[in-house]
């Protein structure tokens, strides 16, 4: 009669993209909020792990905030995006400068990733007011970037330089002009996962004038250097 059905077995604990497959076509749940993964915007579900809560947004936590900073790259010839999470004392400790963490997605994810589906504002604020990390600054950019008039389809390799130098060259530059950071290398880090882990290391390694602490997370098996 046109109505289909389905149970699923038990999902593990975690974030779950998913869809629907009607006729050959993905069709996301309009039931479900939205979110940038497998390279479109996807359907999401999280299932939550019996205590656990390090993610959560807790009352009794100072939170800090997400702050959507929009940049034209004159390397890329486009508009870009990067989520600046500011700590929960940013606005109040006025004289106080802070370190800067670049914190790099995944493949088929975007400058959401961290955020909407990893939380990491949260996280950080249960860090720092647990005294298990200090107050700091963290910027998600998005990881793709192509030079201006370069097809990536046609020239893959450009989009590791573009990356590099729209880094190096517009948004660190931008955030620390822009915000109150640490500008040194010895309070600059970078990392990332699964493709931010490649991007970390080939941008780090050839930079640690700049970068005193890297961080890669399920990276792939081969970089190249």
């Amino acid at each position: 009669d046109g109505t289909w059905t389905v149970t699923t077995p038990p999902a593990a604990p975690g974030f779950h993209y998913y869809w629907f497959g009607v006729d050959a076509l993905n069709v996301n749940d309009p039931a479900s909020y939205t979110y940038f993964g497998w390279g479109r915007e996807t359907s999401g579900i999280e299932v939550p792990e019996p205590g656990v809560d390090f993610y959560d947004a807790k009352e009794t936590v100072p939170h800090g905030e997400v702050r959507a900073r929009w940049y034209h790259s004159r390397i890329t010839g486009k508009w870009r995006r990067a989520h600046v999470c500011t700590p929960a004392d940013y606005e109040t400790a006025v004289n106080v400068r802070y370190p800067v963490l670049y914190l790099l997605h995944g493949a088929g994810e975007n400058e959401r990733g961290w955020i909407e589906q990893g939380r990491a504002n949260f996280i950080l604020d249960n860090l720092i007011a647990a005294g298990q990390a200090k107050p700091m600054i963290v910027v998600v950019d998005t990881g793709y970037a192509s030079f201006a008039g370069v097809d990536v389809n046609t020239n893959r390799s450009a989009t590791t330089a573009t990356f590099e130098e729209v880094m190096l060259k517009e948004l660190i530059p931008l955030i620390d002009a822009t915000y109150r950071t640490l500008s040194d290398r010895m309070h600059r880090a970078m990392a990332g996962l699964s493709m931010g882990s490649g991007q970390t290391l080939n941008l780090t390694l050839r930079h640690l004038d700049q970068f005193a602490w890297i961080g890669a997370m399920s990276g792939p098996p081969r970089q190249g250097f």
